[in-house]
């Protein structure tokens, strides 16, 4: 099979083997190539050692030289080029302790994850598939290079990495691969929160965020987020629903589009629901509160996970209000945006619609026609420009000090006064008319 390499990559290759060297793209470009999907990187592997690498090339950058990267700079464009290796022992379960440059291509391609990222190509020897990767992908599965409990044992991300590249492009997890990752599942504990993060995102943002459960079923979701395994185990008796907790949040991610905060709203909304629960004298489970306590739980996962403040902050609005009832009339939801921060709408319904989904029958139709109209609502009120915040009041702080009020706590009440006055009144956001009326809020 032919492969067309982009320009750069075709005469890097070029340059190493009329230099005497072998050289091949390598990894996960081969891998979307052959699955006819276009590469986001090219990584090129080569015989050549790193110094050999540098003196047939005019730009390069030393950004791994002590495990045998180089990247070379063509213009812009920068590509990464690594000698054949062989990783020494992993003493921390992460990183080779020791790496040692090898001039054999097997030996290069035997320490890698997965089979279908063990591929090289070049154009003069065509694809190089020495462990069954071509047959893997045609028959949709991940498996280890070799013995699985070697490679996880190297390195315990590769647990998380498997179900990712499962959950991306639809493949099952080959037996032995997965009875491997049930057994060293507690070495993820060595993995640093940043790189589970990562991979934890992959999996939720890919067409399949649902197989985060295969996470619980092999005790990943354990190490990382034990929440998740508890709403797994919490029934929910109550006619509004007919999964667990857990099954419900599946399948609500499934339901909304594969955007970062969406998603992780869908993986946190009902979160708290286990530590909430109560059972009345009829059988009926409830969870009242859970919307807050899902919120502080999801506080302290994306700190754990390390997720950066404006996630947090996103996420936790979502989650936070994505039960809340909203009045259906223009009055209501303006009321709902001003409270809530208009930037979570339309999220806010899309959050509101995935959680319905994901709900039994009783009353579907009735929810799902309920945010229809708020839509159409809200919809209304950004056409007609309606003010909901601080920001849209057609008076500041300043046209009240120069209108002879002074600046402190009062000049703060009035304005939020006015804000109130007009999130029920649209047509006062005029400056003349607030001015007055803040003159006799004022006195």
């Amino acid at each position: 099979m032919i492969i067309k390499l982009p320009e750069d990559v075709k005469n890097i290759i070029q340059t190493l083997e009329t230099a005497g060297y072998e050289a091949f793209a390598v990894g996960g470009c081969v891998r979307d190539c052959l699955l006819g999907k276009t590469p986001h990187d090219w990584d090129i592997t080569t015989s050549a050692l790193p110094q050999e690498v540098k003196a047939l090339f005019r730009r390069t950058i030393d950004t791994g030289i002590q495990h045998g990267t180089v990247t070379i700079m063509i213009g812009k464009e920068g590509y990464e080029v690594t000698t054949y290796r062989i990783d020494g022992d992993y003493g921390d379960g992460r990183h080779p302790d020791n790496v040692t440059f090898t001039r054999s291509l097997e030996e290069d391609l035997k320490r890698r994850d997965f089979t279908i990222n063990a591929m090289a190509y070049s154009p003069t020897r065509g694809v190089v598939d020495l462990f069954g990767g071509r047959e893997d992908l045609q028959k949709g599965i991940i498996r280890c290079v070799g013995n699985p409990l070697e490679r996880f044992g190297e390195d315990a991300l590769r647990m998380m990495r498997a179900v990712r590249f499962s959950a991306q492009l639809s493949f099952s997890i080959e037996d032995k691969t997965r009875e491997a990752i049930s057994v060293l599942h507690d070495n993820l504990s060595k993995v640093s929160a940043e790189r589970i993060q990562v991979e934890l995102i992959k999996t939720l943002v890919s067409d399949n965020p649902d197989y985060l459960k295969i996470m619980y079923e092999t005790e990943l979701t354990a190490v990382f987020m034990p929440e998740f395994d508890i709403c797994m185990k919490t029934q929910q008796n109550n006619p509004h629903h007919m999964y667990s907790v857990g099954e419900h949040i599946l399948h609500t991610m499934k339901y909304i589009r594969p955007d970062k905060v969406l998603r992780l709203s869908m993986l946190f909304h009902d979160m708290g629901k286990p530590a909430m629960k109560t059972t009345d004298e009829e059988g009926i489970d409830h969870f009242k509160g859970h919307p807050q306590k899902s919120a502080q739980m999801a506080r302290d996962i994306l700190h754990r996970l390390k997720f950066d403040n404006n996630t947090l902050g996103l996420v936790l609005r979502y989650v936070e209000y994505h039960d809340r009832d909203i009045e259906p009339d223009l009055k209501g939801v303006r009321r709902a945006m001003n409270k809530m921060g208009s930037d979570i709408f339309p999220g806010l319904f899309e959050v509101k619609k995935a959680d319905t989904l994901a709900q039994s029958m009783y009353k579907r139709e009735d929810k799902l026609n309920r945010l229809a109209e708020l839509n159409t609502i809200y919809d209304e009120i950004v056409r007609n420009g309606d003010c909901v915040s601080l920001k849209e009041l057609k008076i500041s702080g300043k046209d009240l000090i120069e209108a002879g009020m002074q600046p402190g706590k009062q000049l703060g009440d009035v304005l939020n006064a006015l804000l109130d006055r007009v999130v029920e009144e649209p047509e006062l956001n005029d400056t003349e008319t607030l001015l007055k009326l803040a003159k006799e809020l004022s006195s």
